[in-house]
Parts: structure tokens; sequence; C-alpha cells
């Protein structure tokens, strides 16, 4: 009744939303780290006024308070029993840049990458910046007191490495409601404000009597390293550092203020960049060198160890980038900035020749910009790569960002080293090498009594080895829960008094994250695994090889990390990119996942509304398999869940007409017309409104012929050498056979030209897709017995098999392996190909003839995430057409999924594809082998896309242009 109340106080005094339901609250119960709260409600001001009331609601109903940002925090700071604050979803503006000032002010949700882009044309950046900085807010940066790669070219600017050291102003608003401006503050300044008397008299007061009283301590307590984010910014209220009231602020974790405002530092951002990687015999000897190549004046440098490539190789990701290594056991990437190439080649050059003088290392200078992005991304993967390893356990944050003085870091990793190794831990290396700053997740067992105890004393032997090397418990993630109980082995009781003093100044009510740095929960308390994984459950339908035939453990494959956050790259996750709501992210389709399972809070176990609802708008794309650095299958866990959820119940409309088209489509082909009069005639809208799809969508109409029915009734084709022939089959997809025939027909005078027989399946299958997307696995694995039985023989043969469709094809790469056991489904799977992998594979000589002009390409989500699109792009080139295939251009459309969604389907197109198609003059060709992306561009935009099939049958038939 409390938290209705204040539910109802918040609405009244609030224009944001105000969310305390059941899912909501499930979405915000975690962060990035292993814990679990779940708050009392969840508010997303929609400006800085907004806050400040709710600040107010929640004193009044002696509610805690939580400010957060992207949800990423990796020490447990991030959830709390408590009122989260999202400033991510409307207060994320970068409000001005003072490019002569070199100064930005930013609402604490906007992105750091939304900064640096904002900030580029004027030759600047911001010098911070995690792995997360397509996603992380700002806000959530001066929380944590962020760090990240190229901190390193901040500190050789003079301006420190850290985030508290970019900070030059901030607007905060405490507890008790006092809203202020704080930053440095010069004596005449302090004077004024004690004068003034009031409640910020009386903070200043108290944080200048703090400083005095423990001056001493805080010069001789605080190890003077770069990356020391452990413990509150005590040394910034000293004299010497000016009483920076904002900067002590910095990385208070949410602790002492909400932030509402800031004015950051901008750095001169090198117009060239060349990337240096060494390696060594193993990452130690690399640590080794560190010191060295901090001499060079580089603007980053990271490390890896070898354990890292390794487990990156045995789960498939990013394979083509890791061969850009040296062969090592321990790599440092070196980056250097100039004003042109020339000037940072040489730097790169001249370390390399230090590196080859001193022994132990292979170099090699990445000239090709794409190319050094390439192995940046193995380094930003770090995280994600070695949480979720096929085979092993799972490895959790707990020692995850220690720091030494740079050139104490060889010496400190082989006594970490060792120092796993006696208590049976594994972990890899990898990190800040050029600011001592480590990153590793180990293989804690949190759900066993022994386990949280052999965890502890871990922790606490790593925290004293840490300090003996001069060094920080946090290098960059901060305190929260994991680290608060070990911060006085690092400052002692004196120092870590003054911490609660400081709190106490902002916060004398305790309302502001209670629990976290200070007066903290124990690092075993609120563990996310407790309880989680003893709900029994029922059978399943995938088998979840990966994850050990475990759908629990592949729901925990989620880490929180938070990539489909990011708002632009990539495929992942459409929907998140139009709604910008965390239910539609993967990350917060795994969490409730999570939660039902657990069945403590989100209730109805496999009938769950929260689940449902979020999961309405997935749209099946996988491109979560490929872009999540963990390989979440949402599109899996989708049709999981669908199943269970529709068990003994009648599905909407739109499955059975969507779901069933294959059935369908057979029967339409026996009167087309007909049918098509039917859906596309007068009687369209009634039609449209009884099998459930928005009325503004028209639905494709059917092929007068099937291609199926072309082909059985060909003249018989005579291979020019029959003694040479390579027999090959071609699948007729439902939505090839029946609405596009003409690819199929093109395909064919394709794979004959090029040397080919072409069969055709001696049944009617069907792979079953659609079946996928509305959750009826029993029907889709009877499709796939009854493809494998038709397929037998030339499954036994070892006959290729092309398929057209990329979504159809995905099936026989993927789901097929998944639901059925046995030989037939691997073989089907190996012997599936696109049209350009198998000419690339089995006609790597042969070529159509050439076309002329450009080509803008919509490639198949599934195409991007399951199958490879390096073979469909080298063939267009090959063509001799100049192609523009846009990064993240998902269609929206997905099978039925847009006919049902329009808005969304539609907000999805009109962020990339749509606008490009459009903007394209008309005699560019437009490619898109899927066809729900060929519907979505003709509905949108009223051109027609082509197949590469028919691009391959033009230049077969002599044409130049479109």
């Amino acid at each position: 009744m409390e938290a209705a109340r204040l539910e109802r106080a918040l609405r009244s005094a609030v224009r944001g939303d105000v969310r305390f339901d059941p899912g909501s609250r499930a979405l915000y119960s975690t962060d990035s780290s292993h814990y679990r709260q779940v708050p009392i409600g969840v508010v997303l001001p929609r400006d800085k006024e907004d806050a400040v009331a709710a600040v107010e609601v929640c004193r009044s109903h002696a509610a805690p308070v939580l400010m957060r940002g992207a949800g990423t925090s990796l020490a447990g700071q991030g959830c709390n029993v408590a009122v989260v604050l999202d400033f991510s979803r409307y207060v994320n503006d970068v409000i001005s840049i003072d490019p002569e000032r070199r100064l930005a002010v930013v609402a604490p949700g906007a992105v750091l990458d939304d900064l640096r882009a904002q900030a580029l044309p004027h030759g600047l950046t911001f010098g911070p910046d995690p792995a997360s900085h397509d996603r992380c807010t700002l806000g959530g940066m001066i929380g944590n007191d962020s760090c990240g790669v190229h901190s390193v070219m901040a500190a050789f600017e003079g301006e420190g490495a850290r985030t508290a050291d970019q900070v030059e102003e901030l607007e905060i608003v405490t507890y008790d409601g006092t809203r202020l401006r704080v930053g440095r503050t010069p004596p005449e300044q302090l004077a004024r404000i004690l004068g003034a008397g009031g409640r910020r008299a009386e903070i200043y007061g108290a944080l200048q009597e703090l400083a005095a009283r423990h001056g001493d301590r805080i010069r001789a307590g605080y190890p003077n390293i770069p990356r020391r984010v452990s413990g509150y910014n005590l040394p910034d209220l000293l004299p010497e550092k000016g009483f920076h009231v904002a900067r002590a602020l910095t990385g208070s974790e949410g602790t002492c203020v909400v932030v509402l405002e800031a004015t950051l530092r901008l750095l001169p951002n090198p117009r060239a960049r060349t990337l240096l990687l060494a390696a060594f015999p193993d990452v130690y000897a690399a640590a080794d060198r560190v010191p060295d190549m901090l001499a060079h004046r580089p603007i980053g440098l990271e490390g890896i160890d070898d354990r890292l490539v390794r487990d990156m190789r045995s789960i498939g990701l990013h394979p083509r980038d890791l061969d850009l290594l040296p062969a090592g056991g321990g790599w440092l990437l070196i980056e250097f900035g100039g004003e042109t190439p020339a000037d940072s080649e040489a730097k790169a050059a001249r370390a390399a020749a230090e590196l080859e003088r001193l022994g132990h290392a292979t170099t090699r200078i990445c000239l090709d910009r794409e190319e050094a992005a390439r192995v940046w991304r193995i380094r930003e993967s770090g995280l994600g790569a070695t949480a979720h390893v096929t085979g092993k356990p799972l490895t959790w944050e707990g020692w995850d960002d220690s720091a030494v003085p740079p050139e104490n870091l060889g010496h400190y990793l082989r006594e970490l080293r060792a120092l796993m190794d006696r208590h049976g831990y594994e972990g890899v290396f990898y990190g800040h090498f050029g600011q001592g700053c480590l990153h590793t997740r180990i293989d804690f067992d949190f759900e066993t009594p022994a386990g949280r105890d052999r965890y502890r004393a871990f922790v606490f032997a790593a925290a004293d080895l840490v300090v003996s090397f001069g060094g920080s418990l946090s290098g960059e993630h901060g305190d929260g829960q994991s680290r608060a109980e070990l911060l006085p082995r690092m400052f002692g009781e004196e120092l870590v008094e003054a911490f609660r003093q400081f709190k106490r100044i902002w916060d004398p009510q305790g309302g502001m994250n209670p629990g976290k740095v200070v007066d903290a929960y124990a690092m075993t308390d609120n563990l996310r695994l407790l309880g989680s994984t003893r709900t029994p459950v029922p059978r399943v339908d995938f088998h979840y090889r990966e994850d050990g035939g475990s759908f629990s453990r592949a729901i925990q494959r989620c880490v929180g990390v938070g990539k489909c956050r990011r708002t632009s790259g990539g495929t992942m996750c459409p929907s998140y990119f139009v709604t910008r709501e965390e239910e539609h992210s993967t990350r917060g389709r795994a969490r409730l996942l999570f939660e039902m399972l657990r069945g403590d809070f989100v209730t109805g176990g496999w009938r769950s509304r929260e689940v449902k609802n979020s999961l309405d708008l997935c749209l099946s794309c996988k491109g979560c398999k490929r872009d999540c650095p963990v390989g979440v299958d949402m599109a899996a866990y989708k049709a999981e869940f669908l199943s269970h959820y529709y068990a003994g119940r009648l599905r909407p409309r739109p499955a059975y007409v969507f779901g069933l088209i294959a059935w369908w489509s057979r029967l339409a082909s026996l009167a087309p017309g007909w049918v098509n009069q039917v859906i596309q005639g007068p009687a369209a809208p009634m039609v449209r409104w009884a099998v459930g799809i928005d009325p503004r969508c028209r639905i494709p109409a059917f092929a007068t012929n099937t291609f199926r029915h072309w082909f059985d009734n060909r003249p018989e084709f005579r291979m020019p050498n029959p003694e040479s022939r390579k027999r090959v089959l071609l699948w007729p997809d439902t939505f090839t056979n029946h609405f596009h025939p003409g690819i199929a027909r093109s395909a064919v005078e394709v794979l004959e030209a090029a040397g080919f027989e072409v069969a055709l399946p001696g049944g009617w299958a069907c792979c079953g897709r659609p079946l996928y997307d509305f959750g009826m696995l029993d029907l889709a694995r009877s499709f796939l017995r009854r493809t494998l039985r038709i397929l037998s023989r030339e499954l036994e043969d070892g006959t290729p098999i092309v398929v057209l469709e990329p979504s159809c094809a995905s099936v026989f790469r993927d789901e097929a392996t998944e639901l059925l056991e046995g030989a037939e489904a691997r073989r089907l799977s190996q012997q599936t190909f696109l049209l350009s992998e198998f000419l690339a594979r089995d006609a790597p000589g042969w070529s159509p003839g050439m076309l002329e002009g450009r080509a803008l390409v919509q490639t198949h989500c599934h195409q991007k995430s399951v199958l490879g699109t390096d073979s469909a792009e080298r063939a267009l080139r090959d063509l001799g057409l100049t192609v523009e295939e846009p990064n993240d251009s998902c269609c929206g459309m997905a099978g039925g999924f847009g006919l049902e969604h329009r808005d969304v389907s539609m907000a999805i197109g009109e962020r990339v594809i749509l606008p490009a198609v459009r903007a394209t003059a008309p005699e560019t060709w437009i490619v898109a082998d899927g066809f729900s992306c060929r519907e979505q561009i003709r509905q949108g935009t009223g051109r027609q896309a082509l197949h590469l099939a028919e691009l391959f049958h033009r230049a077969l038939r002599g044409a130049t242009h479109r």
C-alpha cells in the first residue's frame, strides 16, 4: 500500500513515465554485475525539473533513489531497492558545445558516442571512452568515474585519465531537495558561499572541515596512479586541487546526489590514427614492455592474452578479426595519433623498431582503417566473449578491474595468476595495460555456500595483493557492492570513516543508493543466481547444445553489457532502435525470461504476460545471435516461449494465416486469379480485418503460375557436356515458388549456364520458417522431418542444396540441428548454400557477364546473422557494380511482423533502407534477396528490388543497365 501511494504521488508530480508494474521493475532488477535487487518502481523523467520533482516525492515518502544511465555498471551500484530514475530515455541531449573553450554541456542521459560525434567536426573529442561507448551515458560515466581505452591520451594531454578529470561543473540536486551548481571553488568564492548561510554553506563548510581534518591521510593514503577509482574523490577537496566539489562528487556512484546536467572538458582529436600490433610469448612479457611503449606517448595502449583469443575462437566470435593478430601468447594494441597519417605512422614505426630491438616481440602496423577497427573489435568484445564459453563454467566480475602502477603490471599479473591457481580459478587477462588496469572475468561459484566462501577468501587475498603493489581495488568500474567491504584494506578505517562523513554531508537521510560504497551490503548479499535456477523447467523444444541442453543456462548468457541498447550499427535490435524501451532490447527480454524462470517476482511461468508483451515486438531477426557478444539467440527463446505459452489454447488469427502460409499458398495456387481478386479487390479491407492484418498494408499477390509448375513443364534441358555435369538441388521455398517464381527461373538458367544439372526435391516440402516466429515448433519439427525424408537420397549422396530465400536457408543451417537429432540434420546444415555461396565454392572461375552502375543492397537479417555476406558482396562486385550496403538497414517487415505491427515496422524501415532507396537514381540496381525485404521496399517506396539470381540472369542475357 505504501508503494501504491508513492506511485500515485509520482504520477501526480512527474510528467514522465512512472512504472511500478512487475515487468518494468524486473527490467531494472540488475545491472551488468552478479547482483539483483528488485526496485520499488521506475521513473523516466522528461526533463531535469521532472527529476527534481521525483526526488522530492521520494523523500516525502522515505523512498530511496537510484539514478541510472544505461545500466551497464559492473559492481552492483546500478541496482537497488529504490526508485530508479532512468535518464537515458528522455533526458539525453548534448545541450551545447563551445569549441573555443573546449567545453560541452550535456544531460545525464546523453550517450558518449553522441557527444563525440558532435564534437568531431570541431576537431575535439571526450577523452575517456569505455568499451560501451556506443550506449553508455555520460551520467553513468560521471557516477562511476569511467575511463576507457583512450584515457591514456587524456593523461598525456595533462587532463588526467578519469572522467573526474574532465568534469568542470555539475548541476545537482540532493535528496533533501537542495539544488546546486558545483565546480572548482576559489577561496574568495568559498568565503562568499560560507558567508551567505543556508544549506549550501552548511555543505561547503562541512566539506572544508572534512578536507582539513583528513588532509594528511588523504595525501598519504591514496595511491598516485592513473587508474584509482575506488573510494570517494576526497583529494579533489584539498586546497591544492582547487576545492573542486564537482570532481569530488564524480565517482560517488549515485550515493550522494542526483546529477541534472554536466559541463565537461573536451580534448583535441587526433586527425590521424595508426595501430601497432605487438605479439609476445605471453601476456606477462607484453605487460613488461608497457613502460617502454608509454615513452612513445601513444593515445591507446591495451593488452590481451591467449586465453581470451582461445575463448573467442571456441565460440566463433570474430574469427576473421582474430586472424589479424600476429602469432603469440600475449598482445599489445598500441595506437598513435598525429596531424597526418605520415605522422602517426612514423610514431608507430619508431615504437615497432624499439620492440624489435628489445627482442621477443613480433610487430605489425595496421595501415588500413577498417583492419584497425576489426582489431579494436576484439578488445571491445572482451567482457562478453569470456562470460559464456561453451563447455566452461559461467564467469563473473568480482575482481574485474584492479589497477597498479603500469611499471608493476607484469609482476602483478604473474602474482595474480598464481593466486587464482591456488584457489582453483580460471580467467582471462585483458585491459587498459597502458594505465595498469586489468580486466578479468573469473569462474566464481555463487550458487553454493562453499563457493561463496571461496570467493570471499580469494578477493580478500587479491585485495591485499593489489595494495602491496601500490594499486587500487578498482581502476574503472567502481566499488558498488563488489568491493565496498574491501575498502578498509586499501584505505584504512580512518579514511573509510571519512567516506561515511562525505556521504552524510550530502545525504544525511541516507536516501541515495543506500548500501553501496559505504555501509554497504556484504559482497555475497543480493547475488543474482541465488534461488534463480531452482524452478523446474519443463520439456523444451530446442536442444540448446551450446548451453548443455539447459534453457536456464541459455537465458543466463545475457550478462547485461547492453550492446543491444546502441542506436546505430549492426542488426541488433531493430525494435529497440525505434522504441528505445528497455523491454524491447535483447537484454530486457533476456532479463524478463530470467525472472520468469526464477518465478518469485515475474509469475505465471510460461504464461507470463510480461514476457509475452516484451517478445511481441521481437522480429526474430537473429541479429542478436551475431551482434550480441555472448550470442543470445532471442529468436529461439521467443519461439520456445510461444510454444509453451500457447500450448493447449488458440493462437491469434495472424499465427494461422502467416504461420501456415505454406499450406495456404498451395491452396491459392489452384485458383490464384480468384484469390488475388479477393485479397486485393473490393473485399480486401474486410479480408485484412478478418485475418488480423493492419488495414494500411497490402497483401502480396500470388503468382499465376508457380515455379515448380514451370520447371515440371519446361522442355528438357540438355547439358552441352553431359559427362561433366554436376548435380545441384534447387530448393523451391514457399515465397519464391508461389510469389516470385521468376527468381527461381533465373536461378535455374544461371546454374545451368555455369555447368550444373538442376533438380528439384521429389515431393512437396517446406522448411517451416514462419512456424518458428509463432512458436508452432511441433509442426515445424514435422515439416523438417518430412524435408529430411524427401531429401534423404540427396543428403546421402552429398548433393549441394541451393536455397534462394535467406530465411529458409537459415532454418536448414541453424534451427534444423537445434530441433532434430541425427546425422541427416547435420548433413542438411552442411549441404545448404545460398546461390552466391554455391557458385563461389563450386564454380569459382565462372562469370555470368558484367553489369554497369551502382547497386544499393538490402541484406536479409538472417543472412547477416546466420549465413554470412562475404560471397554475396564479392559476387556483386565481380559483376562490375559499385556496391552500397547500409550497415544497420533492417527493413522491418520480418515475414508477417510488418503486416501486424505496421507502425513499428515502417519506423524500422524508415531509419535507413527506405530513405536510401528513395534517394537512389532510377538506374540504380536495388538488390534484396529476402522476400520480406523486397515486399517492404515495394510497399514503402514503390521500387522493385531484384534478387541476386535476377542480376546474374540479366548479366547472362547481356543487359548492361537497369
